[in-house]
């Protein structure tokens, strides 16, 4: 890790501060504003289902924010981006790594205040029971940094935190995972973990957090999100570093037992609570913060999936890792969308056009193949806007056969939270081929139609123009110059007697020659 010379804190400290980023939610009208004390258990209620951010100025004496990355177009305003292209966003962004640069304690934001040991507390943050039947408070906007032993490299991740004791906690961990591997390796050796876990931080590191991406360092790839280096501190108890513009940081190591305390029951990302695991031990040796931080929580579950946090964050996620595939599967691909109301992961959507017979099934496969945890995929052709509901319904209804265009295949490594597995660890995908059979869709079948639009008008009669030859009843209507209609079914009326006009498969009116007498 290099030294940035002569660092200050001041730019980069709030260019991507928690803080910053809620001011200017507040400004655009996506954050409330709660200035009244709350009591801690009335938090969720607040947040259940509530489109917009919230921030309590005063929530069990502390402030708090929640459902900043609830929605597509928060996420949208942190990338910079439109709602529509925000994972190729996600994607253009981490082809592009930043080393981070070190900077001093005295430089740190985050070390503005410090508790060690027994001065630091976990019932002191603004930790509130976000569903009815967790088992404790969490801690659920954590993302945590740990140091690969095996190749010196800071991995990074998102997992929630149990209180347990003012000094203890429960981390799940679960889910495969670099950092389940990382703990694995450590307890063989009968050693513990160090981890340092920030509260608070910029939709941005929360991404990093969550992209898929091949063995590296990963401050690197938080450097990636921001679009360049980031300032990180080494902690104060731990050899771990995270970043200097955090809001809070909590040091310390899950212990050397391995998956032995109960933890649970929790409101999990699928909308249905997850059952009791067992999970490792976190020891907490010290809390820095800035001096006045803004703690932060993350919406997970609930019957509103799509105005979560963790599912805007999953789908992101997912369009990237399904973009990033699509492009070696299939010549033109085209947009991709993982709706959050699925978790972000289980539905996906794909346009493409197609070039060749049977790329609406590779585009299938790869999807399924991904490293993304899809259930379904819908594949439809380019003109359906995969982030309309209604046209994907549409799709569906008139564009797919059940028996011709269903792909189902089973043994695939499967999410464990999914309650339909039943307690199994593999399941089946299912893809939907919604495209139109390749080399009909200029068919009329298959033309959707859209309302008359006049151009230049003429001052010609009817039979002259069917003299030149067929055309549809508006271009009658224009090349007549009537903005009416009825003139033309009049004019059309004694060639229909004389047996002197047809129609052709496609409807245009044709002339013919008048029967001999």
């Amino acid at each position: 890790m290099t030294t940035l010379a002569g660092a200050g804190p001041a730019t980069d400290a709030q260019r991507f501060s928690l803080r910053a980023f809620v001011e200017r939610l507040v400004a655009l009208g996506e954050c409330e504003v709660h200035d009244a004390p709350i009591d801690l258990v009335d938090v969720g209620e607040r947040l259940d289902g509530n489109p917009k951010a919230v921030w309590f100025r005063n929530a069990g004496g502390a402030e708090l924010v929640g459902n900043v990355m609830g929605s597509r177009k928060r996420l949208a305003l942190a990338l910079e981006s439109n709602e529509n292209d925000i994972g190729e966003a996600m994607r253009a962004r981490l082809t592009k790594r930043f080393a981070p640069v070190e900077v001093s304690s005295a430089d740190a934001p985050v070390h503005e205040v410090v508790h060690l040991g027994m001065e630091a507390d976990l019932t002191s943050l603004p930790v509130h029971l976000q569903h009815a039947l967790d088992g404790a408070p969490y801690i659920s906007a954590s993302i945590d940094y740990a140091i690969d032993k095996a190749t010196g490299w800071t991995n990074i991740g998102c997992r929630r935190i149990m209180l347990r004791t003012p000094t203890t906690a429960g981390i799940d961990l679960n889910a495969p995972s670099d950092l389940r591997a990382m703990y694995a390796a450590a307890t063989a050796r009968g050693e513990m973990l160090e981890v340092a876990y920030t509260v608070g931080s910029h939709p941005l590191d929360f991404m990093a957090a969550m992209a898929a991406a091949e063995p590296c360092d990963e401050l690197d790839v938080l450097g990636a999100m921001r679009g360049g280096p980031v300032p990180v501190v080494k902690c104060k108890t731990i050899g771990v570093y995270v970043p200097a513009d955090a809001e809070l940081v909590l040091e310390g190591y899950l212990d050397e037992r391995g998956l032995v305390e109960p933890e649970g029951p929790y409101g999990e990302y699928v909308g249905y609570y997850g059952a009791m695991k067992r999970n490792p031990v976190f020891h907490l040796t010290a809390i820095t913060s800035r001096r006045n931080p803004l703690f932060q929580t993350v919406t997970i579950g609930g019957r509103w999936l799509g105005r979560t946090d963790t599912s805007q964050l999953g789908s992101i996620k997912t369009e990237a890792s399904v973009g990033a595939i699509l492009r070696l599967a299939v010549r033109e691909p085209g947009a991709v969308h993982a709706t959050a109301s699925s978790g972000g992961m289980y539905n996906v959507r794909v346009a493409m056009r197609q070039r060749y017979p049977g790329e609406a099934r590779n585009a299938i496969a790869a999807v399924f193949a991904s490293t993304a945890d899809v259930k379904h995929v819908f594949v439809v052709d380019e003109d359906i806007d995969v982030y309309d509901d209604a046209q994907i319904d549409w799709a569906l209804a008139t564009r797919f056969q059940a028996d011709r265009d269903l792909v189902v295949d089973s043994g695939f490594r499967a999410v464990p939270l999914d309650p339909s597995l039943d307690g199994k660890r593999v399941g089946a995908k299912a893809g939907f081929d919604l495209t139109k059979p390749f080399g009909k869709g200029n068919s009329m079948e298959y033309m959707v139609p859209t309302a008359p639009v006049f151009g230049p008008a003429g001052k010609r009669s009817v039979v002259d123009v069917l003299t030149d030859g067929p055309c549809t009843f508006l271009e009658l209507m224009e090349a007549s110059g009537s903005r009416d209609g009825r003139e033309v079914v009049r004019a059309l009326a004694p060639l229909y007697d004389e047996h002197r006009l047809a129609r052709l498969d496609d409807g245009r009116y044709s002339l013919v020659a008048a029967p001999k007498s």
